[in-house]
């Protein structure tokens, strides 16, 4: 083993293991800072949550009600997080938050073996300073998770082809990369499949070299697949015969050729969201890619992979980009090929050029930061509307300061230390650069906080259960009325019955319809007689059961929704 005081960029290997230590530190440092938001994480920290209560980690069930939208993967890592600590936020965004870090060090490994240490030292920062993967990976998503799995078989297949002559490596790392598609598989479907395959196509009629379908090891590759994808998928279809069509037809051809899950956008929908993720890199980045595909000319035999993630990267883009429904988390999976990119780039981009680049970001920050300070207050009466009152766009403007703060003193310190001109003044720079993003994107994160008044049931169910005249029944039956907010079951630690309402619920709801009331008058017959009970409704649905007579009193409300109960 090298001593270490190696030096790795300019910087000693124990320099590195600090770094990678206080980026850890940086990245898990604040998950429980937020209460959970409606939609995406109360649904899956939900779906959790009923693994847990129910033992049935087979079928996943959302507030009771079958839920096939997704395979399970995440669902079972979070309720084995919720199993082994506690019922918490932070427990709820444990495993995206491991599996965004887990994607760091995978990155940092391959560009190490690939390229050069410091390639992969300059990946694995890179990657973890930008703002998609660092923000993906701290909300309760599946994007995170699966784009860890992508990482790993992208990972494995280019390892397998750099070890080529090496063959028990190369099967070894073949089969890491199959074990992983199946893993991706069992996160979000068949697209862990389909980016893979497509990307390998396309890269051999573009360099026409077809020689890695000869290292594929199909026959092994296959059995670790369907050993690992397959069972699952046969034991759900055994026990509910609506599966295998909602999921294989609707869940994804039916989603990617239609709009009918209204996820609508233009063609260059994620174009600015990719040009906002790569930030503080998305300079860089853009220099570089012109450069890093026409790389130096490679030996015989020799496997593009440069080439390779860039591809990757592109079709990710075009084909989420072609989807009928659109989502800014979906294009995730290119953010680590683009990593392995910006390795790269920043071990050979002239120190004058990236200067410019922290210096130019650094401008535009401080200059955000000015306009914020200056005119938050104008930009808040702008945004404002009835679901998102001023109030709380002014509660979250002094952290807005705060982040646009941290960003434009650590940016000016990296473009002061990237002017050294020096090895260690560029990794020091770049280092920098990513630590001052990952603080800023915290910063952003705690403020946000604030929407909860509007994206969240905490506040609600606290007011429910710290009621004394009279007291928070927890048996009495819990109603939402023509809605449906996903964090009121896992706060309640409960399930609640809908009224009128359907949406992403109806297969589920079709296929049990005696778990939901689906005319409001059959709602009022119950709710009038009932001794207790509590519903959940929107604000104007309120308005319109006083004004008829029907019997309720508010427990709490907040802008948009009244929690009321019986009596």
């Amino acid at each position: 083993m090298p001593p270490a005081s190696t030096s790795i960029a300019g910087l000693t290997r124990r320099s590195w293991i600090v770094l990678a230590i206080l980026i850890g530190v940086v990245w898990f440092a604040n998950l429980d800072v937020r209460k959970l938001q409606h939609p995406d994480e109360g649904r899956y920290a939900e779906i959790a949550r009923e693994m847990v209560a129910t033992g049935d980690w087979v079928t996943p069930r959302l507030n009771g009600i079958k839920y096939f939208e997704k395979p399970p993967l995440q669902y079972w890592l979070t309720a084995a997080s919720f199993k082994a600590f506690e019922l918490d936020e932070w427990t709820a965004r444990l495993p995206g938050a491991v599996a965004g870090f887990l994607t760091i060090i995978v990155v940092g490994y391959v560009g190490c073996v690939l390229a050069s240490p410091t390639v992969g030292a300059y990946a694995a920062v890179a990657l973890a300073g930008c703002v998609w993967p660092f923000g993906i990976a701290h909300m309760v998503t599946l994007d995170a998770l699966l784009t860890f799995w992508l990482t790993l078989a992208l990972g494995g297949f280019l390892l397998a082809q750099h070890w080529r002559d090496v063959p028990a490596r190369e099967r070894a790392a073949m089969l890491v990369a199959w074990a992983a598609i199946a893993a991706g598989v069992m996160t979000k479907g068949l697209v862990a499949l389909v980016i893979p395959v497509c990307t390998l196509a396309i890269h051999s009629v573009v360099t026409r070299d077809t020689t890695p379908w000869k290292r594929l090891h199909p026959a092994p590759g296959l059995l670790v697949f369907i050993a690992l994808a397959a069972p699952w998928f046969v034991i759900v279809s055994s026990r509910n015969p609506e599966f295998a069509r909602f999921f294989f037809i609707h869940e994804h051809f039916e989603r990617f050729l239609t709009t009918e899950h209204r996820r609508t956008g233009a063609w260059w929908y994620f174009l600015p969201l990719l040009a906002l993720g790569l930030l503080p890199w998305t300079g860089v980045f853009l220099w570089g890619v012109r450069r890093a595909w026409r790389e130096p000319a490679l030996p015989a035999g020799s496997f593009a992979w440069v080439r390779f993630c860039l591809i990757w990267s592109a079709f990710v883009l075009l084909f989420f980009s072609a989807s009928g429904s659109k989502l800014p988390s979906y294009i995730l999976p290119i953010f680590p090929a683009a990593a392995l990119v910006l390795g790269v780039v920043l071990e050979r981009m002239p120190l004058r050029i990236l200067a410019g680049l922290a210096a130019l970001i650094a401008c535009t920050t401080i200059a955000l930061w000015g306009f914020c300070i200056v005119g938050w207050g104008r930009i808040s009466a702008a945004l404002a509307d009835t679901r998102t009152p001023r109030s709380l766009l002014e509660a979250l403007g002094p952290w807005l300061v705060l982040a646009l703060g941290v960003a434009s003193v650590g940016y000016v310190i990296a473009w002061v230390m990237l002017r050294r001109g020096t090895d260690r003044g560029r990794s020091g720079g770049i280092v920098v650069l990513s630590l001052a993003t990952m603080l800023t994107m915290q910063a952003v994160y705690t403020g946000s906080d604030v929407f909860r008044a509007t994206r969240s049931a905490f506040t609600l169910v606290t007011a429910l259960e710290n009621a004394s005249n009279p007291p928070y029944d927890p048996s009495a039956p819990f109603f939402q009325v023509r809605m449906y907010d996903q964090t009121l079951p896992y706060y309640l630690e409960r399930t609640t019955t809908l009224v009128e309402y359907r949406d992403e619920l109806a297969p589920g709801l079709d296929a049990e319809p005696a778990l939901a009331i689906p005319r409001e008058a059959d709602w009022l017959d119950r709710w009038r007689a009932l001794s207790q009970g509590y519903a959940l409704m929107a604000r104007d649905t309120y308005a319109e059961f006083v004004a008829a007579g029907i019997p309720m009193r508010i427990v709490a409300s907040d802008f948009r929704r009244v929690l009321v109960a019986r009596k």
